[in-house]
């Protein structure tokens, strides 16, 4: 088998594995994201493991095969320099675009915000009604966490109107749906009963 054989070969095989992998969702650090969170606390020695375990994953091998191969080939048809020095080219041309692919994976890592449980703990948190929770329905509440705003379902906690742009308090949290009352509730104590008139005089 000749060089510009085994080089096409590669190229192929590079191809087609970054694309499925591209398209079930495979680019992705995958065992990497371990070494990662270990490179500051076991020093230097940690951060090239994490730097091996990333350019060994699907996507990274996947690129180097396509790069190596495709620059192989191409070597091989237009130059003189000779099948060693073609080799030498086309593995560091391969190692370069696997590189690339991970310090682009690991800038992703770096930049992702994985959901704690603080995200859905919102119990306690002040919001306000931006669509009216109906007595058997659900509305929506919005609120600000981390400087930014956010919406989440909401129910009424006793079960009553609340209009929109109404404070509330989040009691509860359930399968999704956060169980509201409004601010002047918890705050007067005759606020229910006057909240319940309203609510009816409003049906």
């Amino acid at each position: 088998m000749q060089w510009s054989e085994i080089y096409l070969i590669c190229f192929g095989i590079g191809t087609l594995w970054s694309l499925a992998s591209l398209l079930m969702g495979g680019m992705h650090l995958g065992h990497g994201h371990a070494h990662v969170g270990h490179a500051h606390a076991h020093g230097p020695h940690a951060g090239w493991a994490s730097w091996l375990g990333t350019l060994l994953t699907p996507g990274c091998l996947a690129v180097f095969l396509a790069w190596f191969g495709g620059i192989g080939y191409l070597l091989t048809r237009h130059s003189a320099l000779g099948d060693w020095a073609d080799l030498a080219i086309a593995i560091l041309v391969g190692l370069a675009g696997a590189v690339l692919l991970g310090l682009f994976l690991r800038w992703l890592q770096s930049h992702e915000q994985p959901l704690e449980s603080t995200d859905t703990d919102v119990i306690g948190t002040l919001g306000k009604v931006s669509s009216t929770i109906r007595p058997t329905g659900v509305g929506e509440v919005i609120y600000v966490r981390d400087g930014s705003r956010r919406a989440i379902p909401a129910r009424a906690e006793d079960g009553l109107q609340i209009s929109r742009d109404e404070e509330v308090v989040v009691t509860r949290y359930e399968q999704g749906i956060a169980y509201v009352r409004t601010w002047a509730a918890l705050t007067q104590p005759d606020a229910d009963s006057g909240h319940s008139e309203n609510s009816a005089k409003g049906d």
